[in-house]
């Protein structure tokens, strides 16, 4: 690299060379960097930041800002100290200044010839002034021109545009007037001009007769049906213009609508009466009556096709129910109707036992149908059910269902293929879709969402009206509760087979929303069957309840009860869900009446019972019932302390009322544990299923939590009564204890003559007899007999520990009575004796208590054994054991 040069150098305008140090500078970067890449090596770190030197100039970002800022300025030239900053900035001014020099030396001839150029120059602008005037008015009126070609083509082309509209206008009332025309020629009506020609008429309409007749009339009314909707389609739109021609034309529309409706209804009226006489004959099964049939199937559905498409669904129902329905209703239901017998409509040919639908309910009834979402809908149509017939009624002695029998014979056989051919073309065209139809009457573009419905408008509303006018008196009398019930069921079931006969799942929802559907259920008289009915079952409860004492009966016929109060109880509560009394609708009145008749009975039991022994056990069951405790299982009965039991046995009068107490609150337990048995069994059997799902409130319980409820009333009373059948049972198994009192007098006795004892106590049998006559075990039957498999265990348990706290009661008193009497028999001992005869008196003592105690070992092993004969596991009780050394103990030890 050459030395720089000095900055005195004069001549140059570059004294610092300044341009070639940056040209250089570039050069080496470039090489620099050519053979960095070509070596495959990388700048360092610190080689990149390294500064760069680059002098001021002209280019620096910096100095050429619209606005200089000096922070931005020092912060680009960190790398440099304040006083070279100064010397640079300093350096850049004098190579400015030095430049301006020249520049001012370079142009200043140019600078100073410049006023003398500009001499004149004024006048030679004004003269090139003035043309321009001229071309700005030339310019001026050019574009007026142009701007009043503009509106006048803009003017023709709106001409134009309205003339196309008129024309298009001309062109619609053309199609209008030609339709018209059309239609009226079509129809066999007289236009205006025909009317002035009257010689041309009568051969006009004559061969345009002859024309009609000769073709197909359901398929010429088709045709007119669809050149209609587009006349008042046309109509229509015309009439959104204001056009007074289709004003004037209106009651030509007018004439057309009704001409072709009167046409289509006689057209309709006259295919349904050969069809349905054509049903009605028997016997015509050769080939001309069949294609007679087919053919007048196939005017009906291209009849139910033009409704459809004229949107007059109504009209077609009306036809039907004037031509068809309506005579037959009034010739069937009527006040006598069911007093005279029913000829058939078709002949009595036997159903298969399948399609018959019996009077008789099961013991489970059967409800309405509700849901129709399944997967296969048995309402839904199919070529299956086009073939079956209907589900006939048993009519034998019911007439009604006699009269309900004829009509689903009259339904199914015409009517039910009109359904299905109405149905049929509903879905192929949407009607129910939503989608609007010009409807015919001459309005245009009404829209309205229809279809047909045959089964409510006509089948059901006809039928439905009729029963409740002519025969209301009698199918709705609630007078007679039995009539009443079997006239209900029977007219539920002829509404479920003529839901059968519906063609869809839409057509049944429809028709029982239909205003006739819900007058003829509101008929029904309900709650004052529910009243008869209360009535009837209260006052026979009431009447077997007039007996406040528990009484048991040997009849085979209350079982599993034991009292007539408790099955009367019963009786009538399954009387409320009998196929007899039930009807599905009132299922929650029935159900609120069993949960009264449980709580009627409970309290019945609680006035009949005798008045309960304040005892340990009482009290120890109340707290466990108020605690919330299950009180129903025998497992429950809490163990209190020992009750106080007599000391002496008790008397006849006393025993008398014992056993009459224990066979009352045994028989309560019977009958309670028997009822709640038969309430869960009906709920899971019937009740559960018969019952309608009720969406229960925040604080309201479901049904079943009801019934737990009721019945909970009736177990909390069973610990009770166990506790007082095991405090008498108690009381009567620890008198058999007091005997064993007299066991140490009678070995004193008979000291001399008795030997070591190897047999019980005759007492030692007869401590649980009582649970065992009780509960009928290995004897007749006892009280508690119905009771042994679920509560023996548990009462021979809780005896059994009461028993022997008794027993070892008993042989602690007679320890320390022989330990009395030992002490006193020592503290009198005689003088020393020269015999020695206060030994033998004393080895005589000794082998008393011995045997005494092998006597007591005895009894409480047979007292165990006699335990474990009745279930109880002796080896487990703490009590007992403790009974077993307390026998085994000799009387020589501390008691």
């Amino acid at each position: 690299m050459s030395s720089l040069k000095s900055p005195e150098v004069e001549g140059t305008s570059d004294p610092f060379d300044l341009q070639r140090l940056a040209e250089e500078l570039a050069t080496r970067e470039q090489n620099s960097s050519s053979q960095a890449q070509d070596a495959g090596e990388e700048i360092s770190k610190a080689e990149r930041d390294l500064p760069v030197y680059v002098p001021l100039s002209h280019s620096n970002l910096y100095l050429s800002a619209t606005e200089f800022s000096v922070e931005e300025f020092l912060l680009s030239r960190s790398y440099t100290s304040l006083p070279d900053l100064r010397s640079e900035l300093r350096d850049y001014l004098a190579a400015l200044k030095e430049e301006l020099v020249k520049l001012i030396n370079d142009d200043y001839e140019a600078f100073i010839s410049l006023s003398t150029d500009l001499r004149g120059e004024g006048a030679r602008l004004e003269r090139l002034k003035a043309p321009l005037s001229d071309i700005k008015s030339h310019v001026l009126e050019a574009r007026k021109v142009l701007q009043v070609v503009k509106e006048d083509i803009e003017v023709k082309l709106s001409k134009r545009s309205t003339l196309r509209e008129e024309k298009a206008f001309l062109h619609l009332l053309l199609k209008i007037s030609e339709s018209i025309t059309r239609l009226e020629s079509l129809l066999l009506i007289s236009s205006p001009a025909d009317a002035e020609d009257p010689s041309s008429d009568g051969v006009k309409v004559s061969s345009r007769f002859e024309d009609r007749t000769r073709g197909n009339r359901a398929k010429h009314l088709a045709r007119v049906a669809a050149e209609y909707t587009q006349l008042l389609y046309h109509a229509a739109k015309a009439r959104t213009g204001g056009s007074a021609f289709v004003d004037e034309s209106q009651w030509r529309i007018d004439r057309i609508q009704s001409t072709l409706s009167s046409d289509l209804d006689h057209l309709f009226a006259s295919t349904l009466a050969s069809l349905t006489s054509g049903n009605k004959e028997q016997g015509r099964d050769n080939k001309t009556g069949e294609l007679d049939k087919v053919k007048w199937i196939a005017d009906v559905t291209e009849c139910l096709r033009t409704y459809d498409v004229l949107g007059l669904w109504r009209d077609a129902e009306d036809v039907l129910r004037r031509e068809v329905v309506r005579d037959f209703v009034k010739k069937t239901i009527h006040p006598g109707a069911l007093a005279s017998p029913h000829s058939p409509i078709l002949p009595h040919t036997p159903l298969p036992p399948k399609t018959q639908i019996t009077s008789a309910v099961p013991r489970t009834p059967y409800t309405p149908f509700t849901v129709f979402a399944s997967k296969q809908n048995p309402f839904e149509f199919s070529t299956q059910q086009a073939g079956a017939q209907a589900h006939i009624l048993d009519d034998r002695e019911d007439p009604l269902a006699g009269l309900y029998n004829t009509v689903l014979r009259f339904v199914d056989r015409d009517l039910r293929r009109l359904m299905e051919i109405a149905e049929r073309v509903c879905v192929k065209s949407a009607s129910r879709s939503g989608a609007g139809k010009a409807t015919a009457n001459g309005g245009g573009g009404v829209e309205e969402q229809g279809g047909f419905e045959i089964m409510a408008n006509v089948v059901w509303a006809e039928i439905g009206r009729a029963i409740m006018d002519e025969l209301g008196s009698v199918v709705f009398a609630a007078g007679k509760p039995e009539d009443f019930r079997k006239h209900h069921e029977t007219t539920q079931a002829f509404i479920r087979s003529l839901e059968f006969l519906a063609p869809s799942v839409h057509a049944i929802e429809v028709m029982r929303t239909h205003p006739v559907y819900v007058q003829f259920e509101r008929r029904w008289q309900l709650p004052v069957y529910f009243q008869l009915r209360w009535k009837e079952i209260v006052a026979r409860l009431e009447e077997a309840l007039t007996e406040t004492r528990l009484e048991r009966t040997r009849s085979r016929a209350i079982k599993p009860f034991v009292t007539t109060q408790a099955a009367a109880v019963w009786d009538a509560i399954s009387t409320c869900w009998s196929a007899p009394v039930y009807i599905p609708e009132l299922s929650h009145r029935f159900w609120k009446f069993n949960l009264q008749l449980l709580s009627r009975y409970k309290t019945w039991l609680q006035s009949s019972l005798p008045a309960l022994e304040v005892t340990p056990k009482v009290a120890a069951a109340v707290a466990a019932e108020r605690l919330g405790s299950m009180p129903g299982s025998p497992g429950s009965l809490s163990r209190a302390a020992t009750p106080n039991l007599p000391t002496e046995a008790a008397s006849p009068e006393a025993a008398a009322a014992d056993e009459q107490s224990l066979y009352q609150f045994s028989t309560a337990i019977i009958d309670i544990r028997a009822m709640e048995s038969q309430m869960w069994k009906i709920w899971h059997e019937e009740l559960n299923i018969t019952l309608p799902e009720v969406d229960a409130g925040e604080g309201d319980p479901s049904p079943e939590d009801a019934l737990r409820q009721a019945l909970q009333g009736f177990t909390s009373m069973i610990p009770p009564l166990s506790s007082q059948i095991i405090t008498i049972l108690s009381r009567r198994a620890c008198e058999a204890l007091l005997s064993m009192r007299s066991i140490p007098s009678q070995f004193r006795a008979m000291s001399s003559s008795r030997r070591i004892p190897t047999e019980p106590s005759y007492f030692v049998s007869l401590i649980l007899k009582p649970v065992k006559s009780f509960f009928g075990v290995d004897g007749p039957e006892g009280p508690g007999q119905p009771l042994k498999e679920e509560f023996m265990q548990a009462y021979v348990e809780e005896i059994f520990d009461i028993v022997a706290q008794r027993y070892i009661h008993f042989l602690s008193a007679m320890r320390k009575t022989e330990e009395s009497l030992r002490r006193l028999k020592k503290g009198k001992k005689s003088t020393f004796s020269l015999f020695g005869g206060s030994t033998t008196k004393e080895d005589d003592g000794r082998a008393d208590e011995e045997k005494i105690r092998a006597q007591m070992v005895l009894d409480v092993a047979a007292f165990g054994k006699d335990a474990e004969s009745l279930g109880v596991a002796v080896q487990h009780s703490e009590t007992f054991k403790v009974l077993e050394q307390m026998a085994g103990a000799s009387f020589t030890d501390d008691a």
